[in-house]
């Protein structure tokens, strides 16, 4: 067991969710139910995935929630193109976000060989 707090993976990931809540609120009010949730419920799963291995006993518990984590990582990847496709963030907000994904997915990865190593 673990304090998930000192994970750099986790920070970044608690990161995102905070950015990701703060542009979903402007989302059109039709949304939220819809994709607003949607993004909101996957992006909050990456961190919570991290903070819930690091609380169970084994590497293979954690290496469980981990992959759960990279899976919900690659679902808020497809939010963030529709979001852009549908006109609710820019281009450029995109690619930002797609940056962030990118390196929690690689540091997750990251996690996920060192731990299957040991």
């Amino acid at each position: 067991m673990q304090d998930f707090r000192k994970l750099k993976v986790w920070e970044k990931s608690h990161a995102l969710v905070l950015s990701i809540y703060q542009t979903t609120g402007g989302f059109p009010s039709s949304e939220v139910y819809g994709l607003t949730s949607q993004m909101r419920r996957c992006s909050s799963s990456i961190p919570s995935n991290i903070a819930e291995g690091c609380g169970r006993s084994t590497n293979a518990d954690l290496l469980r929630f981990l992959y759960i984590a990279m899976g919900s990582a690659k679902e808020l990847e497809y939010q963030l193109l529709l979001s852009r496709d549908l006109g609710f963030v820019s281009s450029a907000q995109h690619d930002q976000f797609s940056t962030d994904v990118g390196e929690v997915e690689r540091m997750l990865s990251a996690l996920i060989a060192k731990l299957r190593s040991t």
